[in-house]
C-alpha cells in the first residue's frame, strides 16, 4: 500500500473532489469576514437610517395615496363622532324616560294615597256617625218626651234641673201648652210677650238659648233648655223656682 500512497490522490472520485473544494471555499469565505474591521457594521448602518429618514420627508400630502389615506381617517373620525353622538342622545332620551316614569309613579302614589286618606277619614265620619246615631235616643213627641230630650242636651252642657221640677214650673205656666203666650202681663205691656211651655220672653231666650236647639221660642224643646238655663243663672236650678219667675 505504501509503494501507491503518491499515487492515491489520482484515484479520487469526483464526489470527494467537490466536498473538498467546498471546505476550501468556506475557509476562504471565513477568512474574508475575518479581515472586516470591527467596526464595518456601524459604518452601514447609518446609511441605513439616512435612506429611512429621506423616504419619510419626502412624503408628498397632495399625491393620491395621502389624499386617500386622510380621506379614510375623516370619516372614520366622523363616523366615531356620529356614533358617540348617537349614544349620547340614546341616554339622554332614556334618561329622560325614565325621570318622566318616575314622576309619574310619584304622581300616582300620590294620588293613592290621597285616595285612601280620603276613604279612611269617610269610613270614620260614617263609624262616628254611626256612634251618635246609636247613643241618641229616640223622644216622643210630646211633654213627656220634651223634658226627657231637653234633660239629655242639658246635661251635656252642665245645666241642672229634674223631671219633676221641670213638669210641675211647665203645668203651672203653660199648662203644657208649647204655643201658649201672655199678651196681659207686663212683659206683653213692654212688648215682648212670655211665649212657651215655660213662659220666656224673647230677650231671656236669645241670652240662655243653647247651640244645638232650635232658635224659636215656641219649640218645646229649646223653650225649656233656656229657661233651665236661665233659671240656674238667677236661682241654682229649675227645680228651685215655685213662682213666676
Amino acid at each position: 500500500m505504501s509503494a501507491n500512497t503518491p499515487g492515491h490522490s489520482r484515484g479520487l472520485k469526483k464526489t470527494h473532489k467537490a466536498t473538498i473544494a467546498g471546505v476550501a471555499a468556506l475557509s476562504a469565505a471565513a477568512l474574508g469576514f475575518s479581515l472586516i474591521p470591527g467596526n464595518a457594521s456601524a459604518e452601514v448602518e447609518p446609511q441605513a437610517l439616512a435612506n429611512t429618514q429621506q423616504v419619510a420627508w419626502s412624503y408628498d400630502a397632495n399625491s393620491p395615496q395621502a389624499k386617500a389615506m386622510a380621506a379614510s381617517l375623516n370619516e372614520q373620525t366622523s363616523a366615531f363622532a356620529l356614533k358617540a353622538k348617537q349614544e349620547a342622545a340614546a341616554k339622554a332620551k332614556a334618561a329622560a324616560e325614565a325621570q318622566k316614569k318616575a314622576a309619574a309613579a310619584a304622581k300616582a302614589a300620590a294620588a293613592k294615597k290621597q285616595a285612601e286618606a280620603a276613604a279612611k277619614k269617610r269610613a270614620a265620619e260614617k263609624a262616628a256617625a254611626s256612634r251618635a246615631a246609636a247613643r241618641t235616643p229616640v223622644f216622643a213627641n210630646n211633654l213627656d218626651g220634651w223634658i226627657r230630650e231637653a234633660l239629655h242636651i242639658m246635661k251635656k252642657h252642665n245645666i241642672p234641673g229634674t223631671y219633676e221640677g221641670i213638669h210641675r214650673n211647665i203645668m203651672r205656666e203653660s199648662s203644657g201648652n208649647p204655643r201658649a203666650i201672655n199678651n196681659w202681663d207686663i212683659n206683653a205691656i213692654n212688648g215682648v210677650p212670655s211665649k212657651g211651655l215655660l213662659q220666656v220672653i224673647y230677650p231671656t231666650f236669645k241670652a240662655y238659648h243653647v247651640p244645638g236647639t232650635k232658635f224659636d221660642q215656641y219649640d218645646p224643646v229649646a223653650n225649656i233648655v233656656a229657661a233651665c238655663n236661665y233659671a240656674a243663672d238667677r236661682y241654682g236650678s229649675m227645680d228651685n223656682v215655685n213662682s213666676a219667675y
